[in-house]
C-alpha cells in the first residue's frame, strides 16, 4: 500500500527541510512518496525542498486547499496523507495508516500535541481525542484513501481557512473515520508569537464566525487583523 505524503508550504525556510528529513528517516524501505507543494514562497523554502530530492510542485494558486489538491493530482499512492510543514507524525505513522486502512477505515487523523509544555496547550490538545468536528485541526494531519478523496472532489478551494474541517465533514458519509491513538507533534510558534490565550481565543472566534456563515473573505480579514503572521 503506497502512501503519498503531501505537504503544502509557503515561506517555510528552516522548517521544511527538517520535516522532510524526518519523514524520510521513518519511511525508509516503505512504499511512500513525499510531495511538497509550494504556494509562491519568497524565501529559501523551494531550495530546501529541492535539496532533499522530493517531488516539488509549484501550485498555480496559493492556499492550502488549492495546494493540497495539486499534490493529490500528482500522487501515485492509494492513500493520501496531508501533513503540515511544521508537524511531525509518530515514527510509526506509515504502519499506523496501513493498519487502519486494512481494518476498514477510509480516513483519519492523529491526536494532537504541541512542542511546548504550557498547561493550556496540553489541555487544548487533550480534546483532539474526541470525534467532534469542532476539535478537528489541520495540524492533526489527515489520511484518506485516494478514491474517497476523489469521490468528494477534494478540498474546497473556496475555503481559505477551515478547509480541513470542511472536507472531513464531507468525507465522513463515505467511510469510517478514526482518530489514531497516538500524537502528532506540531509547532506552537503561532501561540508563542501571539500569546497562548489570545491565539486560542482567535481560533474560537474564527470557528464560531464560520459556523454562523460568515464569508471566507470576512474570516480572512478578521484573522489578518488579529494575529501576527504571513501565511494567509
Amino acid at each position: 500500500m503506497k502512501i503519498s505524503i503531501i505537504i503544502p508550504v509557503y515561506n517555510e525556510e528552516g522548517v521544511i527541510g527538517k520535516t522532510i528529513r524526518y519523514v524520510k528517516s521513518v519511511t525508509v524501505n516503505r512504499q511512500a512518496e513525499i510531495i511538497v507543494v509550494d504556494g509562491g514562497s519568497k524565501d529559501a523554502t523551494i531550495r530546501e525542498a529541492e535539496a532533499e530530492q522530493v517531488i516539488l510542485i509549484k501550485s498555480p494558486r496559493k492556499g492550502r486547499a488549492a495546494q493540497m489538491n495539486e499534490g493529490a493530482k500528482a500522487a501515485d499512492g492509494t492513500v493520501l496523507y496531508f501533513l503540515h510543514a511544521d508537524s511531525l507524525p509518530p515514527v510509526s505513522f506509515h504502519n499506523d495508516i496501513v493498519h487502519a486502512v486494512q481494518n476498514g477505515y477510509a480516513m483519519g487523523c492523529y491526536r494532537l500535541q504541541f512542542d511546548h509544555d504550557h498547561w493550556f496547550l496540553k489541555f487544548n490538545a487533550w480534546f483532539t481525542r474526541f470525534d467532534v468536528n469542532a476539535f478537528r485541526y489541520g495540524d492533526q494531519s489527515l489520511f484518506v484513501t485516494k478514491d474517497n478523496f476523489e469521490k468528494v472532489g477534494g478540498f474546497c478551494e473556496k475555503h481559505i481557512v477551515m478547509e480541513d474541517q470542511e472536507i472531513v465533514k464531507r468525507l465522513k458519509p463515505h467511510g469510517k473515520f478514526i482518530i489514531l491513538s497516538k500524537e502528532i507533534t506540531t509547532s506552537a510558534r503561532k501561540y508563542v508569537e501571539n500569546g497562548i490565550f489570545k491565539m486560542q481565543g482567535i481560533f474560537f472566534l474564527i470557528y464560531f464566525m464560520y459556523q454562523l456563515g460568515y464569508s471566507q473573505e470576512r474570516l480572512l480579514t478578521t484573522f489578518r487583523k488579529l494575529i501576527r503572521q504571513d501565511k494567509l
